[in-house]
């Protein structure tokens, strides 16, 4: 037979858990009365201000050149600007690859910029200008010869520079860094061809189209010339294959047909010279 409990036994269990219930609802609304004042004070004081910028990534331009693009200022509110319409305005810049903007420790704003790279120069009325991978001609102009990066000579086509700018890339920087000059050499048949001329006296004969698979194993054709008794140094022809000539060979069949003969030169898939 079941026990039947006394409503007046019962009442001091139910008053234990509706005081309970007060308690927490009191805690709860004290709780969320203190984090909105601490809200309030935090905005309208000083510690809601940024306190400190920094430019992270500035090679082509200076950090202030990038804070005052930003238009942040220290003691602004961290809170009175928006990150994606800073970082539009960072990217109105063409040789900005990205921008990013970060809040850190409530009082830190991070710029981070990207630049594209500078691969080349161009030469023009005797300035030379420097062209960045993604193909943009920067403004600054130098009569002095650069030695940073290769010079390109008589590339009139947009495409076609672009095109060859994505290729150096590509190349290993110790190969690049072996580039002096680059002329456009384009035949009736082959409107990609180009020559080289590299800073160790070798002169290269390539396509745009498959010049980072081929030229990125300079160092080992150079280093199967070299290790022949009596080399001379030349012209590596590797549109096609990879073929060696001496320059006295070349200007020897210059001068009479048919002489001088040329050498094969080439690599297996590890690169090593075959």
């Amino acid at each position: 037979m079941e026990k039947i409990i006394d409503i007046e036994d019962r009442i001091p269990t139910l008053r234990e858990k509706r005081r309970k219930r007060t308690n927490i609802k009191f805690i709860v609304l004290t709780t969320v009365f203190v984090f909105i004042l601490f809200l309030l004070l935090y905005f309208q004081s000083p510690y809601s201000n940024i306190k400190k910028i920094e430019v992270n990534g500035s090679v082509i331009e200076s950090e202030l050149f990038y804070l005052k693009q930003s238009g942040l200022k220290q003691d602004d509110s961290m809170w009175g600007f928006r990150k994606n319409e800073v970082e539009a305005a960072l990217m109105e810049n063409n040789w900005v690859k990205s921008a990013t903007v970060e809040r850190k420790l409530l009082t830190k704003v991070i710029i981070q910029i990207e630049e594209w790279q500078k691969v080349a120069y161009i030469s023009k009325d005797n300035h030379f200008y420097p062209m960045l991978e993604n193909g943009v001609i920067l403004e600054e102009q130098s009569e002095l010869l650069p030695l940073d990066a290769p010079i390109f000579l008589s590339f009139e086509d947009e495409d076609l520079r672009k095109r060859l700018l994505k290729e150096l890339v590509k190349l290993d920087k110790e190969v690049l860094a072996l580039i002096s000059q680059i002329n456009a050499t384009p035949t009736s048949t082959d409107p990609f061809a180009i020559t080289l001329f590299m800073n160790d006296g070798y002169e290269v004969r390539a396509e745009i189209t498959t010049l980072a698979s081929k030229l990125n194993y300079y160092p080992s054709i150079i280093a199967q010339i070299e290790s022949t008794e009596g080399y001379e140094k030349g012209i590596i022809d590797i549109e096609v294959g990879s073929y060696y000539r001496s320059y006295s060979d070349e200007y020897a069949s210059m001068k009479f047909d048919g002489a001088g003969e040329g050498q094969e030169v080439g690599q297996d898939e590890e690169g090593s010279a075959q």
